[in-house]
């Protein structure tokens, strides 16, 4: 059930992705950018700009609605009675009131990771969801430490820098690879001698490959910035719930980090959660999450 899900989610984003981006590409009427005049660098620019950021805002955009039907997400309602939910509820609003951010929405995920993550696309539709593992497995002062850091990240606007930035790394990954492979294939010269046909076949592949490059390469841009706002987002957990637990918080999920659950287990959704398995040697670079023994060590050198 959990694959037709991600396989319908994917089907269905990237539908809407190529329609709201034809749409857009309609009514600012960007021309083709290849002719046989040669490359339009500003409608190409502009055919970059809009593919690059739009599937970038699409996806952050329905960002809250996705990963509440892909995780199975429950709600928490304000008026629950239940107590534990209510520690839950009453420890996101106050560190929300702490932090200054509007309340966000509160809910639950059916796993037995010990895990959370925050989303959505303004500080106004935010989620913050945690495991049922996580409510059964930490004790109050780590999980006010884990909530902390997910407040962090919505008050620090996280979803919304990480959209910016991999919006633009998409924009110039694929403005780039079509400048070089125009070049590489020589498609323009055969344009101008009345034989583009293979030349043209030649510019595709180049693009391809030159895309695969340069979307490694940024990736390991955007793997640091993710880094770099996990270190960040700590330190605002620090501040709000306290150093001590926000320490013990990631001592506890370093404890448990080798729990797993298949069911929740989405790469699209691990970058957003506060536990990632790190990775060793140089596809560290490519790691959403530095090393939870890295994050403790700066906290109480900080």
């Amino acid at each position: 059930m959990a694959m037709f899900k991600r396989i319908f989610l994917f089907i269905a984003l990237n539908f809407l992705v190529v329609f709201t981006i034809t749409a857009i590409l309609d009514i600012f009427n960007v021309k083709p950018f290849l002719s046989s005049y040669g490359l339009d660098l500003p409608s190409l620019m502009l055919f970059c700009l809009i593919w690059g950021m739009g599937g970038a805002f699409i996806s952050l955009a329905l960002s809250r609605i996705m990963v509440k039907w892909l995780m199975s997400i429950e709600i928490v309602s304000p008026d629950t009675r239940d107590p534990e939910l209510r520690r839950l509820l009453d420890t996101v609003y106050q560190l929300a009131r702490t932090s200054g951010i509007p309340l966000p929405q509160v809910g639950i995920y059916r796993s037995n990771e010990v895990n959370a993550f925050a989303t959505g696309p303004t500080k106004n539709r935010s989620l913050v969801a945690v495991s049922t593992g996580l409510l059964q497995k930490m004790k109050e002062n780590e999980m006010e430490g884990v909530l902390g850091h997910e407040i962090s990240h919505i008050a620090n606007g996280d979803m919304v820098t990480m959209t910016l930035l991999q919006g633009v790394v998409n924009a110039f990954v694929m403005f780039l690879a079509r400048i070089l492979a125009y070049a590489v294939s020589g498609l323009g010269r055969n344009n101008r001698e009345g034989s583009s046909g293979g030349s043209y076949m030649s510019y595709m592949l180049f693009v391809y490959l030159f895309e695969v490059v340069f979307m490694i390469l940024g990736s390991l841009v955007v793997a640091a910035y993710s880094r770099y706002r996990e270190f960040r987002a700590d330190a605002g957990g620090a501040k709000l719930a306290g150093k001590g637990s926000m320490v013990a918080a990631l001592q506890r999920l370093q404890a448990l980090q080798e729990i797993k659950d298949p069911r929740t287990e989405n790469p699209a959704i691990a970058a957003f959660k506060i536990s990632h398995s790190g990775k060793k040697g140089l596809i560290r670079l490519f790691s959403t999450h530095p090393p939870l023994e890295e994050r403790i060590a700066r906290l109480l050198k900080g």
